[in-house]
């Protein structure tokens, strides 16, 4: 079922909750109603901007998950930033025929999925157009897929952990690429150069509909019209339920807790070679799941 709520005109700050049928979008009954707020465990959030969330989170972790996005993000950011470092690392891949060790994800995912937390007070919605922070020249996308939690988990075995998963969204993590790293090697992991934004498709879709084809989800990234990419859900390195079952190692998960996946590979702009500027559109789509369409001022 997917689910999205929608601003009353001449009434900020309320909406109405709305699913999707046949015949096109349909306005629920208090009662089903009361079943979504229960699914976030959040009231509906308030407009911005004349745009709303489908729930405001109650906390966002972003969880690498993708290998071949670490690798090729990591040789996009040394051709952008390193040239010298670049064309060593391609001289090394090419020798050798194995991926440049600076290259590889931390070898903690090899044991555990690694995780930071973001700022859940700054997630906006599809459609908010996005002024490009003044302490960054390099403002990147990430397309990701986010799944909320339905139920309370603290210890959960994984077929608990999968049983608690609400819903699923489209999540887009904006980065600053030119201050990350240095952020990262403070040991502290990102901070402005992640947490000033991240936006959310306008639409959730409870999880019974997406969890039995998680695999075969298919994604599109189109800047100013123009396909640039074409990701997969396909080929976590962890499965969602381990993710959760790691996340409630004696701590308590609450409902309304927002996680993401990590970027889908070929999901960012350093991957691409296209970091956003001024005037450009961009469109993030998880077919069957929903999109985030943003233009950059």
């Amino acid at each position: 079922m997917k689910i999205r709520r929608h601003i009353i005109p001449g009434r900020p700050g309320t909406s109405v909750i709305e699913v999707e049928t046949a015949g096109g979008w349909t306005a629920l009954a208090e009662d089903e109603a009361a079943q979504l707020a229960w699914l976030t465990g959040l009231p509906p959030p308030a407009s911005k901007g004349g745009l709303v969330l489908p729930f405001q989170p109650r906390s966002f972790r972003d969880v690498l998950l993708y290998e071949d996005h670490w690798v090729n993000s990591s040789r996009g950011y040394v051709r952008r930033f390193m040239p010298a470092a670049s064309r060593l690392a391609q001289a090394y891949e090419k020798l050798t025929g194995s991926t440049f060790p600076a290259f590889r994800p931390p070898k903690l995912s090899n044991v555990q999925p690694v995780y930071y937390f973001g700022n859940h007070l700054t997630i906006v919605p599809s459609g908010t157009p996005i002024a490009i922070p003044t302490f960054t020249q390099a403002l990147d996308y990430e397309l990701e897929l986010g799944f909320v939690l339905a139920r309370p988990l603290r210890n959960a075995t994984p077929e608990e952990a999968h049983a608690a998963i609400g819903g699923f969204v489209v999540v887009n993590d904006f980065s600053a690429r030119d201050i990350q790293r240095a952020e990262m090697r403070s040991g502290f992991g990102p901070q402005k150069s992640k947490h000033f934004m991240s936006s959310m498709s306008g639409t959730l879709v409870t999880a019974d509909e997406i969890l039995p084809r998680l695999d075969a989800l298919r994604a599109v990234v189109e800047i100013n019209g123009r396909h640039v990419a074409r990701p997969s859900a396909a080929g976590m390195r962890w499965s969602l339920s381990e993710v959760l079952a790691h996340l409630s190692k004696d701590e308590q998960l609450h409902p309304g807790e927002l996680i993401a996946t990590g970027t889908l590979p070929g999901g960012c702009g350093l991957e691409a070679g296209h970091l956003l500027a001024k005037g450009d559109e961009l469109r993030l789509v998880i077919e069957g799941v929903g999109e985030i369409t943003h233009r950059i001022l």
